[in-house]
């Protein structure tokens, strides 16, 4: 059963808990899994439909981060967006895994201490294993406290 099917079983659900802004937060996920589908013009790896829930949390965290402190039923509202998208995202990778396909990849690159000049080569690397699986900011901050 692909991501796109889970959240479409899900909705109904939702609809028939007549719970709105679970209901809401998934039509706005499926919509934008179907218009990724649209533009491809064929249907979604399961890869593709990943990035999309991911892209969708990021969008909606940047939302929370913007709307003013005053509004709180906006920010209630944009943190149970998140959590009902977080169930169809991947488990992300802690710190702790992070560092250690970074080690990986420094012994990979032949690198015993990193200083800022390897960090571009260092994440070129890095990224394409951790893509869909961890947090870029995290792994840039992970990765920046490693320079010497």
């Amino acid at each position: 059963m692909s991501k796109t099917d889970e959240i479409r079983k899900a909705m109904v659900d939702a609809m028939k808990a007549k719970d709105k802004e679970t209901k809401d937060a998934l039509s706005l996920l499926l919509a934008a899994l179907k218009n990724k589908a649209i533009d491809k013009r064929d249907a979604l790896t399961e890869e593709e439909e990943v990035q999309v829930i991911l892209k969708e949390i990021k969008q909606t965290k940047e939302t929370l981060e913007m709307t003013p402190a005053d509004r709180t039923d906006l920010i209630a509202e944009t943190k149970k967006r998140i959590a009902v998208l977080e169930t169809f995202a991947p488990k992300m990778m802690d710190a702790n895994e992070i560092k250690s396909i970074i080690a990986d990849v420094l012994k990979d690159l032949g690198i015993d201490t990193p200083e800022a000049k390897d960090k571009g080569r260092i994440m070129k690397e890095l990224m394409p294993k951790v893509k869909g699986k961890a947090d870029g900011k995290l792994v840039n901050e992970i990765v920046g406290s490693l320079m010497a």
